[in-house]
């Protein structure tokens, strides 16, 4: 094999999505308290002082997993929210985020979240900033920006926000949390968001204004 053909060494980027990506297979099969650093390094092939150089600690290794998950959807709001619309804005928004908190990894990894929120309450925080409270501020702006316009009126946007994403799970989501029923279907997220659409149109759309 020549020089030209030898296979190209995986970047440090490369790497450490690797480690993350074989490191949520371990925490997804075994949990957080009973995976480790061991586990995780043997399933990549290489040692622990490999895995060390990425992340110092099983915790950094969790939380990494965690910024990766809810900051992507986070971002994803802001990318919805950037133009259009309210019901055409708000029924991208809402479809989206139903498909992210159905999702296998969203659930498993809430689940975990559940589970070791007493005994690390750092994670359960963390999991919060960046995932919910950032996405319900990405939210947030922009109903102030379509209120600024004229094209919604409520008299408290952070408010409103919440209640979108509340009308968006309705009672499925925790039916769904408690195993009581299956993921929604794509043809049952529409109709859920296009009931929570219409609902909220019809609370604060500007006709409403006071």
């Amino acid at each position: 094999m020549t020089a030209s053909s030898a296979p190209r060494a995986p970047t440090r980027d490369e790497r450490r999505e690797t480690i993350l990506k074989v490191a949520r297979e371990v925490f997804f099969e075994q949990g957080y308290t009973a995976a480790s650093m061991s586990t995780i390094a043997a399933r990549l092939g290489g040692s622990k002082g490999t895995l060390y150089n990425y992340f110092k600690s099983k915790e950094e290794l969790f939380e990494a997993q965690v910024r990766e998950r809810c900051g992507a959807a986070a971002d994803r709001i802001t990318e919805v929210t950037a133009e259009g619309e309210p019901e055409e804005v708000l029924t991208r928004l809402g479809e989206q985020y139903l498909e992210h908190l159905y999702s296998e990894e969203t659930v498993q990894m809430f689940r975990i979240l559940v589970a070791e929120a007493q005994r690390s309450p750092e994670l359960a925080r963390v999991f919060y900033e960046v995932g919910p409270a950032r996405g319900q501020q990405g939210l947030t702006d922009y109903l102030e920006a379509a209120k600024a316009r004229g094209a919604l009126a409520m008299p408290d946007c952070a408010l409103a926000a919440e209640q979108f994403l509340s009308l968006c799970k309705g009672r499925a989501h925790l039916q769904f949390l408690l195993n009581l029923i299956p993921p929604l279907k794509p043809a049952e997220i529409r109709l859920q968001i296009a009931q929570a659409v219409s609902a909220f149109i019809t609370l604060y759309g500007p006709k409403r204004a006071r």
